[in-house]
């Protein structure tokens, strides 16, 4: 048997070791997350072990929460969606996580050098401001 969620009333997860399932609406609470974007997120094939029952209804697991919550790190990293999208892409080629890793490492790493400059350009920008500030402060201390 397989772990997986169930989400109690309260949107909590708790962990379970039957075959239950959360519906999208559960996910989308527990998550914070909209029920478009998970969608949405399937149709481009980042969530593609999606289970569906009778009717056609979707019906997610734990592996579903650790994927969502994986892409929701990333994007707050500053990962693209097609760079996501090309992890995959690599992994269901390759089904190597030696390649993916290093990939991923990379576009880490490019991320950090782009926010590292970002940084540097606001640094350049406040240190601007308070000297417009001081100059007039200056010019009103002069009146």
């Amino acid at each position: 048997m397989h772990k997986n969620i169930r989400l109690d009333e309260g949107g909590k997860s708790q962990m379970d070791h039957d075959e239950k399932e959360v519906s999208i609406g559960e996910l989308a609470r527990h998550l914070d997350m909209s029920q478009r974007t998970i969608r949405y997120y399937e149709e481009i094939g980042l969530l593609n072990s999606i289970k569906r029952i009778e009717g056609g209804r979707r019906v997610y697991t734990d592996v579903d929460l650790r994927r969502l919550k994986l892409i929701k790190r990333l994007k707050i990293m500053g990962m693209t969606l097609s760079e996501m999208q090309e992890l995959e892409a690599m992994w269901t080629f390759e089904k190597s996580n030696e390649k993916i890793l290093k990939r991923l490492l990379e576009l880490l790493n490019n991320h950090l050098r782009r926010l590292d400059d970002r940084i540097a350009d606001l640094n350049i920008l406040r240190n601007e401001i308070v000297e417009y500030q001081e100059r007039i402060s200056s010019k009103i201390a002069k009146e």
